[in-house]
């Protein structure tokens, strides 16, 4: 399957941004596939932020972002979405979308996903 990650951009504090995850070339049903939200900032190792199950859209989130960052789905339209509220500094790093068919692993483990977007850069600035 392949991942296409858009929406990362340069924020102030307190600022919004919605990344955008558009999956295409799979093997199964879209609804087969659970879909991660990652991000890597520099020196540090990938950590997963938010995902959610296509098949019932059961949804998790790291501690860091509740009731900052929601995830949703369009599957009609092939699409994962993570908006992103009252972003801080600390948010800052590269965010990629990653998704397993089938998955058998917590959806926020790095080592959950098959396959990886590019990733989409997110800063934000005092």
């Amino acid at each position: 399957v392949q991942l296409v990650e858009s929406g990362g951009n340069s924020v102030q504090t307190g600022g919004s941004l919605k990344l955008t995850c558009i999956l295409s070339k799979f093997s199964f049903k879209i609804r087969d596939y659970t879909v991660g939200w990652f991000r890597q900032a520099p020196g540090k190792d990938r950590e997963g932020v938010a995902c959610i199950d296509l098949q019932d859209d059961t949804t998790f989130y790291a501690d860091s972002v509740k009731g900052r960052f929601t995830v949703t789905s369009d599957s009609a339209q092939n699409t994962v979405y993570l908006e992103m509220n009252s972003l801080t500094p600390e948010d800052t790093a590269m965010y990629y979308c990653g998704a397993e068919v089938f998955s058998l692993t917590h959806c926020l483990s790095a080592s959950m996903p098959d396959y990886w977007g590019q990733g989409t850069q997110v800063t934000v600035s005092t």
